[in-house]
């Protein structure tokens, strides 16, 4: 059967003349096409089983830090309340973008709907921005820990501790809300196809048939004013504890209370050493391939959510000793 064409599959033409005939400008097309990898498509299947290795360890190892915090009463302090917020934007962040590119993968099912396609586009920069801010959190409560013990307890309350992730989560979502009115107001008039396996902003608005320095400067303004004041921050923060450890009078003291920011930092650096990789590679890589620049983008979004309950499980004593009593409890 024939394929209908484009620009008859679309919605909200603009006014259309003989005169213009020749043209095919519209807005807000109704379904955008996914490309996936492009070069790699005879790949995808065997592409396809280490994110999706990715993705089941991120939701068992994130549902089970849930699992855990909520179960055991002794884990019920600031450290453990952002991590558990943290676990949970890291759901959002990998359904987001995994259970479509599965489906590109697996039925080549390409096609999104517009509307879903620009909140695709919202998610990923709204909870990749909370992620951002719940590191920032976690630095500050690692900072009064060690820097101001004794008031620890009562500097971070419960009601600050929900205020705080209140703050990160109007942030993420005040930060992003600019790519959904940006992408929308666009006139797309070249194609649907979206060369890429999930919805990025710069990836959509390149189809744009306008002038979109706006959106370029807009998420150049968030890589630096969002992402770099966090790591700027959680610089400060980790200055600050650095000094406050180097004066403890001995090397074990010393060691004991770096090792309670252990888990933190290699979570920092699973986080925005992915990303400061993805951020380089796509603004001066130009002779990387294209397929490369996707598969960076793909382990940016991915790589964290499956690391971090990993990185908080394994170096965490408290976390630890619940889950193997957890399991040597079902064992006997």
């Amino acid at each position: 059967m024939q394929e209908t064409p484009f620009c008859l599959r679309v919605g909200h033409r603009l006014p259309y003349s003989m005169s213009d005939s020749n043209t095919t400008d519209f807005t807000n097309p109704s379904t955008f096409i996914l490309q996936g990898i492009p070069g790699l498509e005879a790949a995808h299947v065997w592409i396809s089983i280490p994110f999706c290795t990715m993705y089941t360890i991120a939701l068992l190892g994130n549902f089970t830090i849930l699992f855990i915090v909520k179960r055991e009463l002794s884990l019920h302090g600031p450290m453990y309340y952002f991590l558990c917020m943290l676990a949970v934007t890291d759901l959002v962040l990998s359904t987001s973008i995994l259970p479509k590119m599965l489906s590109i993968f697996w039925f080549n099912s390409r096609e999104i709907d517009f509307s879903a396609c620009l909140t695709q586009t919202y998610f990923i920069h709204c909870f990749t921005v909370m992620e951002s801010g719940f590191f920032v959190a976690m630095a500050l409560d690692r900072y009064v820990a060690i820097c101001d013990p004794l008031r620890h307890s009562t500097i971070l309350t419960n009601p600050v501790v929900a205020r705080i992730g209140l703050v990160v989560v109007l942030r993420g979502g005040m930060l992003a809300l600019p790519f959904l009115f940006l992408a929308r107001q666009w006139t797309y008039c070249r194609t649907n196809i979206v060369p890429h396996t999930y919805c990025g902003h710069m990836a959509v608005v390149k189809l744009a048939c306008a002038d979109i320095s706006v959106s370029i400067y807009y998420g150049l303004f968030l890589v630096f004013s969002g992402i770099g004041l966090d790591v700027f921050c959680i610089t400060m923060s980790y200055t600050q504890i650095l000094r406050a450890i180097f004066n403890l009078p001995t090397n074990d003291a010393r060691l004991k209370t770096f090792g309670t920011c252990g888990s933190h930092l290699c979570a920092i650096l699973a986080f925005y050493t992915p990303a400061l990789f993805s951020f380089l590679t796509q603004w001066f890589g130009h002779s990387i391939p294209q397929n490369f620049h996707i598969l960076t983008a793909n382990v940016y979004l991915l790589l964290p959510p499956m690391l971090n309950p990993i990185i908080y499980g394994v170096r965490t004593k408290q976390i630890r000793d619940r889950l193997l009593r957890l399991f040597t409890h079902k064992e006997t």
